[in-house]
């Protein structure tokens, strides 16, 4: 643990990760995104949620279950194994921190192509989002001292539940709208579902030109994190949904729903609450990284999934 807190203060690379200018448009993103997200959700699909429960009882059970853990594994058994990088107590905050983040709006959009169970997904989006501000930090320091990243950096706790608090706002503020106004809200849904699309091509565009040097000198074990932690969500999330038995359209929909966190919302807490870390790069690596892969690896997911399930649902009775 020792050389884990010595590394800790060493930093890997002097560029900032993500600029004041990128700071800015990040916050935009995520309050429009939230916003949308908010609007997206209509009285039909929470009384469709709480009808059939089952997938959404086990949906939030593998977002606050299942995540953490797979980012508690894969920093201890491949982050802190195979030749710890500089800074790696930043690193493996960053990761704990994409663990512990609700689902993503992109998730909505796979789900969709994947023909998935759509009502469910923006449901348990919203539904994780809601409860972020309890289970993020709870997830966050329990994990964190787990791995004694508690001895060697700062968990401001209450800091943390203000800022995910703050951005539960904007979603309150949507579903208000929707509940106004439905076509107002289906307007404010399209325009954060577009600016959730716009995030990615954001990072390939402005980030990855600007480090990629640090892209091409970053370890492979913190690439195995970034990648590992959505693939492994996605596998272990579907396979619970199978062994209960949910419809495939539902474990198909849990699954996506499971590996892909929210990006945006992870980057907007750490810049907002590690703005003044000497480590702030280090911790936004992973969250970075997986912002990137995650769209690849779910992509692939969509196409296996449509060839691989929609045919056994069709013997399959909507039970779940």
């Amino acid at each position: 643990m020792n050389s884990i807190m010595i590394l800790a203060e060493e930093v890997a690379n002097e560029a900032t990760v993500v600029n004041e200018f990128e700071q800015t448009l990040l916050r935009i993103f995520i309050l429009i995104i939230m916003f949308g997200l908010g609007a997206g959700l209509t009285p039909k699909d929470f009384g469709l949620a709480l009808k059939r429960p089952w997938g959404l009882i086990i949906g939030w059970l593998t977002q606050f279950g299942v995540m953490p853990l797979t980012a508690f594994i894969l920093v201890t058994f491949v982050l802190f194994q195979f030749d710890p990088p500089p800074g790696v107590a930043f690193i493996a905050l960053g990761a704990l921190i994409m663990g512990a983040v609700p689902a993503g709006t992109t998730s909505n959009l796979f789900t969709y192509f994947s023909k998935g169970n759509l009502a469910l997904s923006v449901t348990m989006t919203v539904n994780s989002t809601l409860w972020a501000f309890v289970m993020t930090p709870l997830m966050l320091v329990f994990y964190s001292r787990l791995v004694g990243l508690d001895e060697s950096l700062d968990i401001p706790v209450g800091e943390l539940v203000t800022v995910i608090f703050g951005l539960i706002v904007p979603v309150a503020l949507g579903m208000l709208v929707r509940r106004l106004s439905a076509n107002a809200g289906s307007v404010l849904e399209l325009i954060g579902g577009v600016f959730g699309l716009l995030f990615i091509p954001f990072l390939i565009a402005v980030w990855v030109p600007r480090n990629w040097q640090l892209l091409l000198t970053t370890q492979w074990p913190t690439y195995v994190v970034a990648i590992g932690l959505g693939a492994m969500g996605m596998t272990v999330a579907y396979y619970i949904a199978k062994a209960i038995k949910l419809h495939p359209m539902n474990a198909r929909t849990i699954s996506l729903e499971t590996g892909i966190q929210n990006g945006p919302l992870a980057i907007a807490v750490i810049v907002s609450v590690y703005a003044d870390s000497p480590g702030l790069d280090q911790i936004l690596l992973i969250p970075a990284l997986y912002s990137l892969f995650i769209v690849i690896l779910s992509t692939l997911v969509t196409f296996w999934f449509r060839r691989a399930n929609v045919a056994e649902e069709q013997k399959i009775p909507n039970l779940l």
